[in-house]
């Protein structure tokens, strides 16, 4: 039996990718329309984990998957960095001085517009998903037209590259985060950990939170602050630390406690190396 993951998108997008970079080959991809309908598919059992984008290097955080990460509790159990590689596709037997339209995701359209320059008579048309986009050309047969989407795309539709990672910033990288409930991660492999808090108003109070992180040589790579709904100039703030020994982050964990609100610890798990 093949494990079930959830991706936000469609067969060939990005977070396939990263689901196949994390799992291996051998899983079977559930198709989730938003990020919502990944934590519902879990909830209910029809996938057996999840890969899920949280920041990118180039347009930052995902602020809405942060809420949803703390809506559901789920526990983070892992981590993946993806390269994003934008690439233009076409049916094969065709020049981009053939293509009239290129259709794709906001997202990715944004982040290779300055290629698109040189060829002022292609019409940028945004979409729903990237590798939908690719799909649809292939399904439609469309001459004429292309795509912005992975590699994985191309080779699943049929499509062929006609400009590889055509993106403006080259140093682009999205952090997945990875939602599985059946994996274990041995405690001697734990470097990291993801964690929520808010604050009361205390003058410095989260300075002398951040200081003994810092005394406890842990290295904060992440903070993010969201308002909570409801609640006047209050703040859930996510924060992301990495450590060397577990059991001086436990100590660290249990100094700051007193200074913080609603402590959730979200995940901890061992950190991605390539």
């Amino acid at each position: 039996m093949k494990k079930k993951i959830a991706i936000q998108g469609v067969h060939g997008c990005f977070h396939e990718q990263a689901a196949r970079l994390y799992y291996g080959e051998e899983i079977e991809v559930v198709e989730c329309l938003s990020f919502e309908d990944l934590f519902v598919s879990l909830e209910q059992k029809t996938a057996d984990g999840a890969v899920m984008a949280i920041e990118n290097t180039v347009s930052g955080g995902l602020l809405p998957n942060y809420s949803l990460l703390h809506k559901y509790g789920k526990q983070i159990k892992g981590e993946v960095f993806l390269r994003i590689k934008q690439n233009l596709m076409a049916l094969p037997g065709q020049k981009i001085e053939d293509i009239r339209e290129v259709h794709s995701h906001y997202m990715a359209i944004a982040q290779t517009r300055s290629f698109f320059q040189e060829y002022p008579h292609i019409r940028l048309i945004e979409s729903e998903d990237t590798a939908k986009s690719a799909a649809d050309i292939a399904t439609k047969r469309q001459m004429h037209v292309g795509a912005i989407a992975s590699g994985l795309a191309a080779e699943l539709f049929g499509l062929e590259i006609l400009q590889e990672s055509i993106e403006t910033h080259k140093q682009n990288f999205t952090r997945f985060l990875i939602l599985d409930d059946k994996l274990n991660v041995e405690k001697r492999d734990i470097d990291k950990s993801s964690i929520c808090f808010t604050i009361p108003h205390v003058k410095g109070r989260l300075s002398q939170i951040l200081s003994i992180f810092s005394f406890y040589d842990l290295n904060l790579t992440k903070i993010q602050s969201l308002p909570i709904p409801g609640k006047e100039w209050q703040y859930f703030f996510y924060v992301d630390l990495k450590f060397e020994e577990y059991n001086r982050y436990r100590e660290a964990m249990n100094a700051v406690q007193p200074l913080m609100e609603d402590v959730k610890i979200m995940g901890e798990y061992k950190s991605y190396n390539e």
